[in-house]
C-alpha cells in the first residue's frame, strides 16, 4: 500500500510539472489561443482537445475556459465545446502514456534536469520542465504495475473488489471520490487500468472504476470556479451535469459493453484505457448538437446574481437630477474603496507578519474590487450636468474623484508592488531584523491612520484636519529618512537579516511613502481654498514668486 500511494503521488507530480512547465512556458501565448479560436463549435472542440493533449490536464484546460467565459471572450456554447474536447484530450493523453514506454522514464528525467541547469530564461526552464514531469509519470505507472502486482493475491483486496464489482454504482462512487481527492481522473484511470492488468478488478468492475474517474474529475473546477461569478460556473457545472448524464447512460449496459470490447481484441488494461476513449468520444458526439439546449438550461440554473457584493452601493441614477444627493453618494461610494484600500494594506501587512500566501491572493482580489468601484464613481459623476453645477458642487465633484484616482493609485501599489515584495520574502524565506521589523510596521500603522483621517477629511472638509494630513505626511517622511539611515548602519555593522532584505526594506520604505502622499492629496484642495497652501516648499520661493508678479 506504501508503495502504491507513493507511485499515485509521484504520478501527479510528474502531471504537475508538465502543466506548470507547459503554462511557464506558453501561458500568455495559450490563453490568447483558446480565447480568439473558437469561432465554432468544432474549432472549439479541437482547442480544448489540444490545450488538454498540451497540459495533460483537463482541469486546468477548464479553469482557463471558465475564466475566459467569466470574462466575456468567450461565449457559453463555445466555452462547453472546449470541455468535451477537453474530456477527449485527457483520455487520449491516457492512452498515450498507458503504452509501455517506461524505458524512456530514466531519459527524460536525465533530459529535464540537465535543460533545466542550462536554462536561464523563464520559458526555457519552463519547457525543460515537460520531459522531467513525462519522466516522472512513466517511472510512476511503472511503480504502479510494481505495486498492484501482488494485490491480484491479496484476500481483503479481493473481497473488495468483490463487492465493488457486486454494486456498480459504489465502484463509481469510489472512483469520484478518489478523484476528486487526487485532482486528477486520468490518475484514477491509470490506476484502474494497473489494476485491471494485475487481474485485480473485472472489465465490468475497471468500467465502473472509469465511469466514476470522469464523473470525479469534474468537481475541482466547479469547486475552483464556485465564487468566480454564475458565467464562470455554468462553464464547470455544465461539464459536471453532461459527465452524470454519460455515466447515468453507460452504467445500465457495463457488462454488455465490456463483452463488446472483449470481443473487439481489447482486454486488460487496455480495455479500461479504450473504454475512456469511448465514452468521452461519445459524450461528445452527443453533447456537440445540445450546445445550444444545455446553454440556455445552465441559464436557468446558475442565474445570475441579482446585486453583486463587490459592486457599487450607493450610486442611484435617479439622484443625477439632484446634485447634492448624487455627490453624497459618491462620496459615500468613494468612502467604501477608501474601506477598501485599508483592508488592503491591513492584509498586506498580516502576509508580511505571518508570510500567508492566503493573504497576498486576498489583496489582489481587492485590488480588482478597487478598480470597478473607481471606474464606477467616475462614470456616475461624468453623468452630471456640469452646467447645472454650482461652484461649490463642482468643486466637490473634483474632490471626490480627485480622491477616488488616489486610492485607486494606492491600490495599484499595494498590490503590484507590496505584495510582490512580500511574495518574495516568502519564497526566499527571509526574516526582517527585529529593529527593521519594528520601523516597518510604525510605518504601516501610521499609514493606516493617515487614511482613516483623509476618509474624516472627504466627509467634514475640514481645513484643521487637512492642515493635519499634510504635517502627517512631513512626519511620514522623516520616519522614512530615519528608518533608511537606520537600516545602512546596520548593514554597516553586518546584520546578517538587514543584509538579506535591504533592497526588501528599502523598497517597502519608498513604497509607504509615496501611498502617502496619495494620501495626503484629498487635503491639498481644501488647503489651498483656505489660501494655506504654498504653491512650493522651496526657501524664498513665496518672495521670487511676488518680485516676479511686480515685474
Amino acid at each position: 500500500m506504501i508503495d502504491l500511494i507513493g507511485a499515485v503521488a509521484l504520478l501527479l507530480w510528474g502531471l504537475r510539472m508538465v502543466k506548470t512547465g507547459v503554462l511557464r512556458a506558453f501561458g500568455a501565448r495559450l490563453r490568447q489561443w483558446i480565447g480568439s479560436g473558437t469561432r465554432n463549435r468544432f474549432l472549439a472542440f479541437g482547442i480544448g482537445l489540444t490545450a488538454t493533449i498540451a497540459l495533460q490536464s483537463s482541469t486546468a484546460t477548464a479553469l482557463m475556459t471558465a475564466s475566459f467565459a467569466g470574462m466575456g471572450y468567450l461565449g457559453s456554447m463555445m466555452a462547453q465545446a472546449v470541455m468535451l474536447g477537453a474530456n477527449v484530450g485527457t483520455s487520449i493523453v491516457t492512452r498515450l502514456l498507458a503504452l509501455d514506454l517506461h524505458f524512456l522514464a530514466a531519459l527524460l528525467i536525465a533530459t529535464g534536469v540537465v535543460a533545466f541547469g542550462i536554462s536561464h530564461s523563464k520559458s526555457a526552464k519552463g519547457m525543460s520542465r515537460v520531459p522531467l514531469g513525462l519522466g516522472l509519470m512513466l517511472l510512476s505507472l511503472h511503480w504502479l504495475g510494481q505495486a498492484t502486482e501482488p494485490m491480484r493475491h491479496s484476500q481483503v483486496l479481493i473481497a473488495l473488489m468483490t463487492s465493488l464489482d457486486a454494486v456498480p454504482v459504489l465502484a463509481v462512487a469510489v472512483a469520484a471520490v478518489l478523484a476528486m481527492a487526487a485532482s486528477s481522473s486520468m490518475a484514477i484511470v491509470l490506476l484502474a487500468m494497473s489494476l485491471a492488468a494485475s487481474g485485480t478488478v473485472t472489465p465490468a468492475l475497471g468500467m465502473a472504476l472509469v465511469l466514476g474517474a470522469n464523473l470525479g474529475g469534474a468537481f475541482p473546477p466547479v469547486a475552483a470556479t464556485f465564487h468566480h461569478g454564475a458565467v464562470a460556473l455554468r462553464v464547470t457545472v455544465g461539464n459536471l451535469l453532461v459527465r452524470l448524464a454519460g455515466c447515468v447512460a453507460a452504467l445500465p449496459f457495463l457488462d454488455w459493453i465490456a463483452k463488446l470490447l472483449s470481443d473487439a481484441g481489447s482486454h486488460g488494461a487496455t480495455l479500461i484505457v479504450d473504454a475512456h476513449i469511448i465514452f468521452n468520444v461519445t459524450l461528445a458526439v452527443a453533447a456537440l448538437p445540445l450546445l445550444r439546449p444545455l446553454s440556455n438550461l445552465m441559464r436557468r440554473i446558475v442565474p445570475e446574481a441579482e446585486t453583486p457584493d463587490d459592486g457599487p452601493r450607493y450610486l442611484d441614477p435617479e439622484h443625477l437630477d439632484t446634485p447634492a444627493l448624487a455627490l453624497a453618494g459618491a462620496a459615500r461610494e468613494t468612502l467604501r474603496i477608501g474601506d477598501r484600500i485599508a483592508a488592503m494594506i491591513e492584509a498586506n501587512l498580516e502576509a508580511l507578519r505571518k508570510s500567508d500566501t492566503a493573504r497576498c491572493t486576498s489583496v489582489a482580489v481587492m485590488d480588482d474590487e478597487v478598480d470597478r468601484l473607481n471606474s464606477a464613481v467616475k462614470l456616475y459623476l461624468a453623468r452630471l450636468d456640469r452646467t447645472a453645477l454650482d461652484e461649490k458642487d463642482a468643486q466637490r465633484s473634483d474632490e471626490i474623484i480627485g480622491y477616488a484616482t488616489n486610492l485607486e493609485h494606492i491600490g495599484d501599489i499595494v498590490d503590484r508592488n507590496l505584495r510582490e515584495l512580500v511574495q518574495k520574502k516568502i519564497r526566499g524565506q527571509l526574516s526582517f531584523s527585529t529593529e527593521g521589523a519594528s520601523e516597518i510596521e510604525e510605518l504601516y500603522q501610521t499609514t493606516l491612520s493617515n487614511l482613516r483621517l483623509a476618509q474624516s477629511i472627504l466627509v467634514s472638509g475640514d481645513s484643521q484636519l487637512a492642515r493635519q494630513l499634510v504635517e502627517a505626511k512631513v512626519g511620514i517622511r522623516h520616519l522614512e529618512e530615519r528608518s533608511a539611515a537606520n537600516h545602512m548602519a546596520r548593514l554597516r555593522d553586518g546584520l546578517v537579516a538587514s543584509v538579506q532584505t535591504s533592497s526588501l526594506h528599502l523598497d517597502m520604505l519608498r513604497d509607504l511613502k509615496r501611498i502617502n502622499a496619495h494620501i495626503a492629496a484629498i487635503a491639498y484642495p481644501i488647503l489651498k481654498s483656505g489660501g494655506s497652501l504654498r504653491e512650493s516648499r522651496l526657501i524664498g520661493s513665496d518672495q521670487c514668486a511676488a518680485t516676479h508678479d511686480n515685474i
